[in-house]
């Protein structure tokens, strides 16, 4: 079995792969000061209610844009599943070019949208990503990654407009039943939810009209399937892409090397 880690900013979700089938998916906040003892007291009891032993995880990979939380994660894997992980780094094999000035700056999660998005749904491609950022990569007709496009998030958003205003309330989000809001709270949620459909919608414009052809929209992400309502640009809803990318990653490289005890806890 394999054991797939995503950590973004805001969740770090572990996965279990066997075969053809994902055996469980489980998310954690991301706090990069949470031990590797911490992880593996939550993801073993998880993993027993599933009926999966910690024994049978073969292989794993960790895909991270919070290099502070790296350290905990890798000790975790190495100390409680006696497995190396691979980690997801722009110097493994791909099987794509990356085409940007410094691939060593580009997140993870990022090339793995576009190595799963590609391998999914070929190219060209623009895929958005609803995390804590709201991030467009484009991919060409090879599967080459070509960049993309970087914007504030969300929820990021919401919370700047109530820290930043005295007398707006922290609010949730959804959409809206009309675009003029009859109180503050609709107006906030309509100005967010449409304001962000009208900043997708610009940007994929935008992003096809500097490609100079026809190219899918596939989206990703926790508010993907709220914001596809809106707009009739997004194709697609993959929810679980970053995870596949991981799995794809993982069977295009070799499997590393457990270090020796000396070593199990050196910091990278």
């Amino acid at each position: 079995m394999l054991l797939v880690v995503d950590a973004g900013n805001t969740n770090i979700v572990f996965a279990v792969r066997e075969g053809g089938t994902w055996r469980g998916t489980w998310r954690i906040r991301t706090d990069p000061q949470r031990t590797s003892d911490e992880y593996a007291v939550w993801l073993l009891a998880l993993l027993d209610r599933c009926g999966i032993k910690a024994a049978e995880i073969s292989a794993a990979v960790i895909g991270t844009v919070v290099p502070a939380a790296l350290y905990h994660l890798r000790r975790c894997v190495r100390e409680w599943f006696h497995v190396e992980p691979l980690v997801a780094r722009a110097t493994l094999d791909w099987g794509f070019e990356i085409k940007v000035d410094n691939p060593n700056e580009v997140g993870a999660d990022r090339l793995l949208n576009a190595l799963a998005g590609h391998q999914r749904f070929g190219g060209p491609l623009i895929v958005v990503d609803f995390g804590t950022a709201t991030t467009f990569d484009v991919v060409d007709g090879t599967g080459a990654y070509l960049g993309g496009v970087i914007a504030p998030g969300i929820n990021l958003s919401l919370e700047a407009l109530h820290q930043a205003a005295a007398r707006l309330p922290r609010i949730g989000m959804g959409r809206p039943q009309s675009v003029i809001g009859r109180a503050t709270v609709p107006a906030m949620q309509s100005g967010v939810y449409w304001g962000y459909v009208g900043l997708v919608e610009g940007l994929i414009t935008r992003i096809k009209t500097e490609f100079g052809g026809p190219m899918q929209v596939v989206a990703t992400g926790g508010l993907a399937p709220l914001f596809a309502e809106g707009t009739v640009m997004i194709e697609f809803i993959e929810p679980d892409l970053t995870l596949d990318g991981l799995r794809l990653l993982a069977a295009r490289n070799p499997v590393p090397v457990l270090p020796t005890r000396s070593r199990l806890i050196e910091p990278d």
